[in-house]
């Protein structure tokens, strides 16, 4: 494996286990985590719960091998392939559905005006829902470059949320990845890929991506784009490990298996799939409820495949 295999493996199978470490805990208090584990390496993270079997991600991580499984089949983006992707997944009653993402998926509307409208009705739509499944086309994309990069987050965050803030936030999530795909420093790039950012957009995201800023400091529950993004920043600039960064992002409480997600994935970026610890990899399974091909359920072969495909395509 070479190292950028090996990175993009610690990208698409760190947040998935970051996915599945967190949704045990989600909504719940801040500490929760390491009130259960307080000892790290300890053993016994992947306990389940909540409605979540040990080892199980959720729509998360789904969404994200769809969207990656989309880009090697179709040879490149190929946004209405994407989208009719989610709404098969949707109608076949996954466990779990972020409220903002079943109605864009269930309204009728075609791919390109369905966001677009839940966004002119309800005038919100800046969650994290296009923050989590960014893993794979970040991989994807990295050999592209900054713009291509960047621009693909925005493209493909615009199937499901509407505000534009929301495709920002994952244009850059999409961007540190590429860097740390790439060998470098995501946190030392986050001035340069700042100056990538719209106009719009880029003083609230300079205030969630500062050194200084924690994630206490939000005035937004991290289910939103910008503390989920903010948070996940925090937890891998303040830890120097894979795993303690992960544990640092679900002890923050709320959407726990979100920002454990874009956690997992900037940590594995970083630190490459070595990192993470197996008594993690060996139960984590991707459960795909899809109509009408049968269900199927990954487990870290098919997503160490699937990240090296997309590393090499």
């Amino acid at each position: 494996m070479t190292p950028r295999e090996d990175r993009a493996a610690g990208a698409v199978v760190g947040s998935a286990v970051g996915d599945a470490l967190g949704a045990p805990f989600e909504f719940g208090p801040a500490g929760a985590f390491s009130a259960r584990f307080p000892r790290p390496g300890g053993g016994g993270e992947m306990c389940g719960g909540g409605g979540w079997e040990p080892g199980e991600a959720t729509d998360d991580t789904q969404m994200a091998v769809h969207v990656g499984e989309s880009l090697l089949e179709r040879g490149g983006l190929d946004l209405p392939d994407v989208f009719a992707r989610f709404r098969r997944w949707a109608a076949a009653d996954p466990k779990d559905i972020g409220l903002q993402t079943e109605d864009v998926l269930t309204n009728g509307l075609p791919w390109d005006s369905a966001a677009a409208e839940h966004f002119r009705t309800n005038q919100r739509a800046a969650g994290n829902g296009a923050l989590m499944r960014a893993a794979t086309s970040a991989v994807y994309f990295a050999a592209h470059g900054r713009s291509a990069t960047m621009e693909a987050g925005r493209r493909l965050s615009a199937l499901t949320h509407g505000d534009p803030a929301a495709w920002e936030g994952t244009a850059i999530l999409h961007e540190l990845l590429r860097v740390a795909l790439s060998g470098g420093d995501p946190l030392t790039a986050i001035p340069a890929t700042l100056a990538a950012a719209h106009d719009d957009h880029r003083d609230r995201y300079a205030t969630v991506l500062a050194p200084d800023w924690h994630p206490s400091r939000a005035s937004e529950f991290n289910g939103a784009v910008w503390p989920c993004l903010g948070s996940a920043v925090w937890a891998v600039r303040t830890t120097t490990s894979y795993e303690h960064a992960v544990r640092a992002a679900i002890d923050l409480g709320g959407d726990t298996d979100t920002v454990a997600a874009v956690t997992g994935a900037l940590a594995g970026a970083l630190h490459g799939i070595t990192a993470v610890p197996a008594r993690w990899t060996t139960p984590l399974h991707v459960p795909l409820p899809a109509t009408p091909t049968p269900h199927r359920t990954l487990r870290l072969p098919h997503l160490t495949h699937l990240a090296h495909r997309l590393a090499t395509a």
